[in-house]
């Protein structure tokens, strides 16, 4: 039985962050003393690490803040968290963001978790990610047919992003998340995928550790690495939709903000000329699927800072007319847009010109 939340702790990595809590006022949020003293801005233009009730006035994630509905399964997740509530009599769009927050405790993205939790304990889930492909299959296209193990499926997927289906799997100790065909996907969807993200990576971005599993079903699964999830403790992250609160689903951003946030939170400024790569990249590669919750930061605590996290969600996508973010108020950007946007940040055109040229003799 899911019962309702009005209160949460948010933790990282055992450490306590501070209190969420349902109030006449909306949900309000306090960092706790500890914290205060030890540890970092969790969304720094929104929460900076100061005493006092914040409280998010804005619709946009439910009346939470951004990096809170960041944690909230979305697409595929969601889907598979609403079809598990069903099989409980519970409508999920019905339950306060607190309750929804609960129920994925510290299954979700990044490296806060909620506690009091009513989430299901994943570790150890087994799987095969061929009979996981035909359930996701299952779910997708009929929900009227009966799901061979859909808590397994929920186990493996239901705190995911996105609109593919996904599985969260551990390999050697490390975890993983495997992408499979959604509805408009081509069959070969993983190997065009694998095909981007090697483009990128030869063309000298920063990318997520990637590979391909083999398939007798298709041409084979991508799959991702982790980014969140290290030897030595869960990693915050925190997407750009949420830093700047927005949703993603509306394509208000520019890469210009890409690069003043940029500017204002990531202590190498270096950073700078990672994110024309990647623009670059979507640009000449033809990924328009640039929004921005495709493009996140971390919190390095070797380093005591934000830096951008390691490129991911990179494919070409044909189907879209306009890219998600504009450059510098295009959404049908060309080579002269990145010049244009690179002089009005400031940024080398010599140095500029050598990344184009990469991407440009590599895709």
């Amino acid at each position: 039985m899911i019962g309702e939340v009005t209160k949460l702790a948010v933790m990282y990595n055992g450490r306590p962050v501070g209190h969420l809590a349902t109030t006449e006022e909306g949900i309000a949020f306090q960092y706790d003393a500890a914290w205060l003293k030890e540890g970092f801005s969790i969304s720094p233009f929104s929460l900076p690490l100061e005493g006092g009730v914040y409280r998010n006035r804005k619709d946009n994630f439910e009346g939470l803040y951004g990096v809170f509905h960041d944690c909230l399964p979305d697409g595929w997740g969601e889907l598979l968290v609403s079809r598990m509530c069903a099989k409980k009599g519970i409508y999920y769009e019905k339950l306060n963001p607190l309750t929804k927050l609960s129920l994925i405790g510290g299954n979700g993205l990044g490296g806060l978790n909620y506690e009091p939790t009513q989430a299901v304990e994943r570790a150890g889930a087994h799987f095969d990610l061929e009979e996981l492909a035909e359930e996701a299959n299952a779910v997708l296209h009929d929900a009227q047919r009966p799901i061979g193990d859909l808590d397994e499926l929920y186990l493996l997927g239901g705190s995911s992003g996105g609109a593919r289906p996904k599985a969260h799997i551990r390999i050697d100790g490390e975890e993983w998340i495997v992408k499979f065909p959604c509805r408009i996907d081509p069959p070969e969807i993983g190997v065009l995928e694998y095909e981007a993200n090697m483009a990128a990576k030869k063309s000298g971005l920063d990318v997520n550790a990637f590979r391909l599993f083999p398939s007798d079903r298709c041409r084979g699964y991508f799959a991702a690495k982790r980014f969140d999830r290290t030897k030595k403790g869960r990693v915050h992250v925190i997407s750009l939709s949420s830093l700047l609160e927005t949703t993603h689903r509306i394509p208000n951003l520019d890469y210009v903000h890409l690069f003043q946030v940029v500017q204002n939170i990531c202590l190498d400024k270096g950073e700078l000329y990672e994110a024309f790569a990647r623009m670059a990249f979507n640009v000449l590669y033809g990924n328009r699927d640039d929004h921005g919750k495709n493009i996140s930061f971390l919190y390095d605590e070797t380093l005591g800072g934000y830096r951008l996290s390691p490129a991911y969600d990179l494919t070409r996508t044909p189907q879209k007319p306009e890219h998600e973010m504009a450059v510098m108020g295009n959404p049908k950007p060309a080579e002269k847009d990145l010049y244009a946007i690179a002089a009005y940040i400031g940024l080398s055109k010599e140095r500029i010109g050598g990344i184009v040229a990469k991407i440009k003799n590599t895709v």
